[in-house]
């Protein structure tokens, strides 16, 4: 592994996607990518006591589901990364305590899925790791309940506020193998532009999504072109566009079609998610199903995925104040 710029890391030894799993609730299998999710759920409760052990199960059950694809058991995979927005992230905890692997528990807000790929992938490439599951979740019910409004009281939503994805996303990193590869992976910097509205999720995120993108093609020497698809977390329709005013104003040519956002492509404006998806799901089951199959179907040989999240919590918004926003950034190549 080596350094590139200020920001980048190269994996000189890139591990391969072996296997990856998505799982959606209902009302994400009916928007536009549900045929691209391996399971759609027919119950949010999937059969638990609360929200958040429903959470928990989902991580169980794709992360198990991932592992059976790759041939392995709980236990023979090195080390299980991920998290959620659960306070103490005990979604994922609570699934590592039944799976028994050993455990890095990461909170990146909805960009934890891509933080988890960029160490996951550094630890393998480095030697320190033969096999690395990356995962990430959230539930539209623990997110509501937490940093929003029990859902018992029915609280309108303003037309910024984007809608938390009930979704779970998995991959297995390993260090030799046949699949899509990480080359790369560019860490972010935390960005505040003092944004202070808590609903206003895509006007957050979308300067440190600019801030880690810009960074990482300077670092590589790379153009937007040199990519089949940028895909971004969750800014959905609203951050999408104020990304793409960021990279105008700074002269960085980004070609709008090729500029693909997750939080604005899993739902249909009609299903009344107002700016779009969110949560750490959102990237994590988009990525693992639409984008990854995509790319083994062919359709794609570069992608550069990036993650953004808000780091706020309920006692900062309480407070008043402003919302850090923090992106990462892989770049997944078809491995011929």
């Amino acid at each position: 592994m080596s350094r590139l710029g200020a920001q980048t890391l190269r994996y000189d030894r890139p591990p391969v996607i072996a296997a990856h799993r998505s799982i959606a609730g209902g009302k994400e299998g009916e928007g536009p990518l549900g045929k691209w999710f391996d399971a759609i759920l027919e119950d949010d409760l999937l059969g638990q006591k609360s929200w958040e052990l429903a959470e928990s199960e989902m991580v169980r059950r794709c992360a198990r589901d991932a592992l059976d694809d790759a041939g392995l058991s709980p236990g023979g995979v090195d080390a299980l990364l991920g998290g959620d927005l659960n306070n103490h992230i005990i979604a994922t905890s609570f699934a590592a305590r039944k799976l028994r692997a050993p455990f890095l528990g990461l909170y990146g807000a909805c960009s934890t899925f891509v933080e988890a790929l960029v160490l996951g992938a550094a630890l393998i490439s480095a030697g320190g790791l033969d096999s690395a599951l990356c995962c990430a979740s959230s539930h539209f019910c623990t997110a509501e309940r937490q940093f929003r409004f029990p859902l018992e009281l029915g609280t309108q939503r303003p037309p910024q506020a984007s809608w938390t994805a009930t979704a779970c996303g998995c991959a297995l990193l390993r260090a030799e193998g046949r699949g899509l590869r990480i080359t790369s992976g560019t860490l972010g910097r935390v960005i505040d532009m003092n944004i202070s509205d808590a609903n206003h999720m895509g006007a957050a995120m979308a300067p440190a999504v600019f801030d880690t993108l810009s960074a990482h093609l300077a670092d590589t020497r790379q153009e937007a072109a040199d990519y089949d698809l940028i895909v971004t977390g969750d800014l959905g329709w609203i951050g999408r566009n104020l990304l793409l005013e960021l990279f105008r104003k700074a002269g960085i040519d980004v070609p709008e079609d090729r500029l693909v956002d997750c939080g604005a492509s899993l739902y249909r404006q009609e299903q009344d998610v107002h700016a779009g998806g969110s949560g750490c799901g959102c990237v994590a089951a988009v990525s693992c199903g639409w984008i990854m199959k995509r790319i083994e179907r062919g359709e794609f040989r570069r992608v550069l995925l990036s993650g953004s999240g808000a780091m706020l919590s309920p006692t900062s918004s309480q407070q008043g104040q402003s919302i850090p926003g923090i992106s990462y950034a892989v770049c997944i190549e078809r491995g011929d």
